[in-house]
């Protein structure tokens, strides 16, 4: 009897274990996100401000705000003082053919309240950008002036002869330097007005041809770009 030939098999199977690395796919997700990551900072980088800008910034919308709050105390402080320069215009008349009226030592401690006041409205000052510093130190010294004014004149009062008449002229020199020096920083605050975009802002203490600067025709809220 023929015997059949016979297939002899392996007893070990074959076993496939999956790889040890990365597949492709998670090779070309990785690298996606890679590029992704640093062209998303590429582009971040591209439109941050730099810190040179953004300080830059903030400096100017500072600056506008306090442009804005220094508006406001030159208006109030105007409207403080202008019982002051209207008594003060009486009693000393710029005009010579005008005689000056008669002042009471009630009226005189009224403009040194006054006066005190519109001073101490201007004490601390904040640190600004330069053209609003200066404007705001020809104010402060405007005031400053005036309060010397009053000051001086109530020191007339209780002198008579040739020192009263030195002192009353010394009196008038100063009422003319400090609205002369007011005529400035309101001349500086009208500008900057304009150039932050509130428009013209004119805000000019009463001036009796005294050589003090005068406001522009422009109507005040106009700007002019």
């Amino acid at each position: 009897m023929t015997k059949k030939a016979t297939l002899a098999r392996n007893p070990r199977q074959v076993r496939y274990s999956p790889a040890k690395g990365p597949s492709v796919v998670w090779k070309l997700l990785a690298a996606f996100a890679v590029g992704a990551i640093l062209a998303g900072g590429v582009v971040l980088a591209a439109t941050r401000p730099s810190p040179v800008d953004q300080i830059r910034a903030e400096d100017a919308a500072r600056d506008k705000t306090q442009i804005k709050e220094l508006t406001e105390l030159a208006r109030a402080t105007r409207d403080r003082l202008a019982p002051v320069l209207e008594g003060l215009a009486k009693a000393m008349p710029a005009e010579a053919t005008a005689g000056p009226a008669a002042v009471t030592a009630a009226d005189v401690e009224n403009w040194r309240k006054a006066a005190t006041a519109a001073v101490d409205g201007f004490a601390d000052p904040p640190s600004g950008m330069t053209a609003t510093n200066v404007a705001r130190a020809s104010l402060t010294s405007a005031v400053r002036q005036l309060a010397t004014t009053v000051d001086t004149y109530a020191e007339f009062q209780k002198l008579s002869g040739d020192d009263a008449a030195r002192t009353l002229e010394l009196a008038v020199r100063q009422r003319t330097d400090a609205v002369f020096t007011w005529s400035v920083g309101a001349t500086a605050l009208d500008a900057l007005n304009v150039d932050a975009g509130y428009g013209h802002q004119h805000i000019f203490l009463q001036s009796d041809g005294d050589g003090a600067l005068t406001p522009d025709a422009e109507p005040e809220g106009v700007h002019h770009s």
